[in-house]
């Protein structure tokens, strides 16, 4: 990297400085709300979640989730419907493995069977070189699986925008989360509560890092490998994907079940705390790993490229625009009255 203009860091910190907060998160709000736009996405997404077969009989609460929506707040800096929905097809088909794979016992759940699941659907996102003869047998296996249908097409889609780097990029941080997933099966087989570090571990494995990992895609250039690589770069990016995570942590605890597993939830069991004190730690840790990417951001921007520099603050956008969501999200908070 090199160095850059005299001055440059402190105008990279006011770039970092969190929005007045509405409550204890030190975090961004949203930089752009189009409903429009959002809703747009949102109809596009529902034809293509009927086309593939995912969330049958349950796609008026998919709409109501509002992905669309989400990836608008999250990438302030794209207004192509069409970028969008393409990130939005790869954030539904990750969620919609999670729900059928990891999580929701009447989708199919099994936690026993969690990793040959997923090893066979990272085919979808990162070809497996067959046989002729196997490779049909693998085919047939996949056109009955609709998370295959969701996975094979939403990658489609990103192939026409991303460069071949991006997409390499996108294939390993699906391997990464799939591991994740196996792990966090292994803790529902066995009936164990992870201690907090590691489920912090799983977590940063389980990140908002696939999702995030499109920003420069959808704005339209590529951080090249030897930023998007450096380890202080991807310090401050994992950073930012651990803190986003655990505000998802915050909003979908109350939605669980007893047997999942979220940040207030472990520190409750280790530490002894009650719920709010819970909560109020899981806050505090979100605070500080924030902290950290705003340090590391302001210096990483005053002597690296524009690039990274542009990198870095559409980052902190994705942040602002995913907290918005979790805050006003179907899949979190019901309507008034209801």
């Amino acid at each position: 990297m090199t160095d850059l203009a005299p001055g440059l860091g402190m105008s990279a910190l006011r770039a970092f400085a969190p929005s007045p907060p509405d409550d204890q998160l030190f975090c961004p709000d949203a930089i752009r709300d189009d409903p429009g736009l959002g809703d747009l996405v949102d109809e596009q997404l529902i034809d293509w979640a009927r086309h593939v077969g995912i969330y049958e009989g349950r796609l008026d609460k998919l709409r109501s989730y509002g992905f669309g929506r989400y990836m608008m707040l999250a990438h302030p800096a794209c207004n192509d419907p069409d970028r969008l929905l393409m990130a939005t097809k790869c954030l539904v088909a990750e969620w919609a493995t999670d729900d059928y794979y990891v999580d929701e016992i009447e989708l199919g759940a099994d936690p026993r069977v969690v990793g040959s699941r997923l090893a066979r659907l990272l085919h979808t996102i990162d070809p497996a070189q067959l046989v002729p003869r196997y490779a049909a047998d693998m085919a047939d296996y996949h056109r009955l699986q609709p998370i295959s249908e969701a996975f094979r097409t939403a990658v489609e889609h990103l192939s026409r925008y991303a460069t071949t780097a991006q997409l390499g990029r996108f294939q390993h941080q699906m391997a990464v989360l799939f591991l994740a997933w196996t792990q966090e099966a292994d803790w529902h087989v066995n009936r164990r509560t992870p201690p907090v570090w590691e489920y912090l571990v799983q977590r940063h494995l389980n990140s908002y890092l696939p999702p995030m990992i499109l920003v420069d895609v959808l704005a339209g250039y590529e951080l090249p490998a030897h930023e998007f690589y450096h380890p202080e770069v991807r310090r401050a990016f994992t950073t930012a994907g651990n803190a986003a995570v655990l505000v998802n942590d915050l909003h979908s605890g109350p939605s669980e079940s007893d047997n999942d597993h979220n940040l207030p939830r472990v520190l409750a069991r280790e530490e002894g705390l009650t719920h709010e004190q819970a909560v109020a730690r899981t806050v505090e840790i979100h605070n500080e790993l924030m902290h950290t990417y705003v340090e590391l951001a302001t210096r990483l921007s005053a002597v690296g490229s524009p690039n990274l520099r542009r990198f870095l603050a559409d980052t902190w956008a994705w942040v602002g625009g995913s907290r918005r969501w979790h805050a006003t999200t179907g899949r979190y908070n019901k309507p008034n009255g209801s």
